[in-house]
């Protein structure tokens, strides 16, 4: 095995470990027939290339020996604990999971309810064309529902002047410390482990020159669509203020509502105008 003889696997638990999905899994399992064998793949879910080496009893990166899974399922991401590979998900009020996608950056899945969109455009690209709504660069904002960080991420990149991010899920806080592609508080970005619904009162008015928020369905995290929260949204922000909110397409046929026309509404009568762009609502406080 190349690299260090002494390294311990066990330094390279968690966050700082390799991470695998049933594509890596398989492309070692085919390496290892040849064995010894060189191969470059990623073991961060697409952000880098690593080196590796298959062995017939397992491989090798950053001079520590890892073992094969003796079972690697679709749909999961497994992280190294130090001892033992298992899958980045958690069983509290509901089974929380990240879940691998095509297109590198993954998206989490909350009792199999998928949280971001894939089919079509990878989570983080989509999460980029939302941010791009508001207008981040030099602008003060608000993340109301962080999620895995992904609008967060796009608002650093776009040179935001600050970023206050709050998510009150402690499984999501984990699974988001867990994935390479979510954002790492420190700088511009202030993530707050708490309920935004509660927190937003404390803020000042006009704190804010944009907000986005992407809330849960309006089936399990109503309040995020009341209009007494709409109204804090529009106090936090300056006039002309830019709001993104994401409401999704439901079908209106088996849901019986029109939840962006909905949302709308509400907002128009918290003080902003609105306008049905893409999968959401871009609103813009009235001046005055």
């Amino acid at each position: 095995m190349h690299g260090r003889a002494d390294a311990d696997p066990r330094s390279l638990a968690g966050a700082a470990g390799p991470l695998l999905t049933l594509r890596e899994h398989e492309a070692l399992l085919a390496a290892r027939r040849s064995v010894p064998t060189r191969l470059q793949l990623s073991l961060d879910l697409g952000r880098s290339i690593a080196d590796v080496e298959a062995t017939a009893t397992g491989w090798g990166w950053r001079g520590c020996e890892f073992p094969y899974l003796e079972r690697c399922r679709d749909r999961t991401v497994y992280y190294w604990t130090g001892t033992a590979f298992e899958p980045v998900a958690r069983f509290g009020s509901a089974l929380i999971k990240l879940v691998p996608t095509d297109w590198g950056p993954p998206t989490f899945e909350i009792d199999g309810i998928k949280m971001l969109p894939t089919a079509q455009v990878s989570p983080y690209e989509d999460a980029r064309h939302k941010v791009e709504r508001v207008r981040p660069r030099g602008r003060r904002v608000l993340d109301t529902c962080g999620g895995l960080g992904y609008f967060a991420a796009w608002c650093v990149e776009s040179k935001a002047a600050r970023i206050l991010s709050f998510e009150k899920n402690p499984d999501v806080l984990w699974l988001r410390g867990m994935n390479p592609w979510s954002p790492r508080p420190g700088g511009t970005l202030e993530l707050v482990a708490g309920d935004v619904t509660e927190h937003i009162k404390a803020l000042p008015d006009a704190s804010f020159d944009a907000a986005l928020h992407d809330p849960p369905r309006f089936g399990i995290a109503g309040e995020l669509y009341s209009a007494r929260f709409y109204a804090e949204l529009a106090r936090v922000l300056v006039p002309r203020g830019r709001l993104f909110h994401y409401t999704g397409t439901p079908n209106r046929l088996t849901s019986g509502r029109d939840v962006p026309q909905e949302v709308a509404r509400r907002l128009q009568t918290a003080g902003f105008d609105t306008s049905l762009v893409g999968d959401g609502v871009l609103a813009t406080k009235r001046s005055g």
